[in-house]
């Protein structure tokens, strides 16, 4: 089929490749209105990636399209009417969450309400992170001052943090880097993968899904291996230098990090449910009632944490001195090393869905939306066993805040000398190899073998643009942290 024979729409050309086997469920559009050529792609049934060029000429316009198209054509995309097609179906985490049966509630300092389910959450020395179903990622203070609203095309299933990069995957498919002044689709996985969770290593993405399959692609959104292990719904996956450990339906799986080979299994006591991990071990919350310590090394079940219901999430403190849990009564649970229950409390808001422990206070996010920030020191623990609980601030919006949406197109520079010269922007350039558009950097004093983690909506063969600032990565890759301007 020639790239005429596309057309469909006047000046509009809607495409889509759908495999039975499941391979891929995608469309691709491409509009033209006179010097300018606008792109839309992404999954079937959500609105997708936008990204605009112009052309000296009408001439150079339409010839610029019928070149998108054509290519498109010979990976075996054809003509479709948008909205005949169904959406590929993704799974969003359906709990249950029931009333504590503790008798002493939890000494929350602070508590913010987001407006939905919450599973997303990450805490550093810095900030707070939390991320809804609706889509929302908020950034807050550990003192609970809401400092920016990210606004995510879908449901947020999880954020994840490698080293002072974040990440939210999504469930459209994409995970979101949100370390720059707007977030950008990094990764964009496989649409046959129905993502359950993930964590990040090194740029090294790691994607546990529904069927218990286990993805890993490196930070070019590139398969790097995959594995089946013998359980289904894998809502636990954690990563390090030397492994990466899969918990699923069946228990824990462990392979070598390069996907050589399988390291371990263990299986647990019941279907895993959350995990956790520390430099040693790993930590599997389950639907029976209990965290199981194992060790990394060999797989062999350390410790036992018994819970009262189903564990819905896990931490600990560094090393693993306390063992914190959460289960689907809305309880918080606090253990020494050794299994030892210390206490039991009510969250006060709902089931802890995450959480995270951070100097004497632990970070949950729940059923009913919330983040709350809980006094977890000896002293508060004691006084709320006996009664004597603070009572929770409130947080609340400002009307202020800034909104951030992913990035779709880069505002325009017109030289390279309108960047400053000393401690200003790096240069980098979008070229094609082995049919892929790839991003490297011009700058000098930069690897020039190494590529550049960028927006895939906004890459252009071709196209130079200027960043604000570029970090190098272990992983032997750079990394995106400031603005995105293109040169023209």
């Amino acid at each position: 089929m020639s790239a005429a024979q596309a057309r469909q729409s006047g000046n509009t050309t809607y495409l889509e490749l759908s495999q039975e086997n499941g391979s891929a469920h995608k469309f691709y559009e491409v509009t033209v209105e006179g010097t300018s050529v606008s792109v839309r792609y992404g999954r079937i049934g959500v609105d997708g990636q936008r990204q605009t060029s112009s052309f000296p000429t009408v001439e150079k316009a339409q010839a610029a399209a019928a070149k998108k198209i054509t290519e498109k054509v010979r990976k075996g995309y054809a003509p479709a009417v948008r909205g005949q097609r169904a959406a590929r179906s993704v799974t969003r985490r359906q709990v249950t969450s029931a009333p504590s049966t503790a008798r002493a509630t939890a000494p929350v300092l602070w508590r913010f309400r987001t407006g939905a389910s919450a599973f997303g959450i990450h805490v550093d020395e810095d900030r707070c992170w939390v991320g809804n179903q609706h889509g929302d990622v908020y950034n807050l203070s550990h003192d609970g001052e809401v400092l920016a609203h990210y606004s995510l095309p879908d449901g947020v299933k999880c954020l994840v943090a490698d080293d002072f990069w974040i990440y939210a995957g999504c469930d459209d498919g994409r995970v979101y880097d949100l370390s720059a002044k707007v977030p950008f689709a990094a990764y964009d996985i496989a649409s046959e993968v129905d993502i359950f969770w993930l964590d990040i290593h090194a740029g090294v993405l790691n994607v546990s899904d529904r069927s218990g399959g286990l993805t890993v692609i490196d930070h070019e959104d590139e398969l790097q291996w995959s594995r089946n292990s013998s359980g289904e719904h894998g809502w636990m996956v954690r990563a390090d230098g030397r492994a990466v450990y899969h918990g699923h339906g069946d228990g824990v799986t462990a392979y070598a990090a390069d996907g050589a080979r399988q390291l371990w299994h263990t299986r647990t006591n019941g279907d895993v449910l959350f995990g956790w991990q520390e430099e040693d071990a790993v930590y599997a919350g389950t639907a029976r009632q209990v965290v199981q310590r194992l060790a990394k090394s060999t797989g062999v079940v350390e410790a036992s944490y018994r819970c009262d219901a189903a564990v819905y999430s896990c931490a600990t403190s560094p090393g693993g001195r306390y063992v914190f849990a959460g289960d689907s009564a809305s309880s918080v649970y606090c253990f020494t090393a050794d299994g030892t229950r210390l206490w039991k409390l009510g969250t006060g808001g709902g089931s802890a869905l995450s959480m995270q422990y951070l100097d004497d206070r632990l970070y949950l996010v729940s059923t009913d939306g919330s983040l709350a920030c809980v006094d977890a020191s000896e002293a508060a623990i004691k006084a709320a066993q006996s009664g004597t609980v603070p009572v929770a601030a409130d947080i609340k919006l400002a009307a202020a805040l800034p909104t951030y949406a992913p990035l779709t197109t880069a505002a325009s520079v017109a030289t390279v000398s309108a960047v400053p010269a000393a401690g200003g922007g790096v240069v980098v350039e979008c070229f094609e190899q082995g049919g892929r558009v790839r991003v490297r950097v011009v700058s000098e004093g930069y690897e020039p073998s190494w590529n550049v983690q960028f927006p895939r909506a906004i890459r252009q063969p071709g196209e130079r643009y200027v960043v604000d600032a570029l970090h190098s990565s272990e992983g032997g890759f750079y990394r995106v942290r400031g603005e995105i301007r293109r040169l023209v």
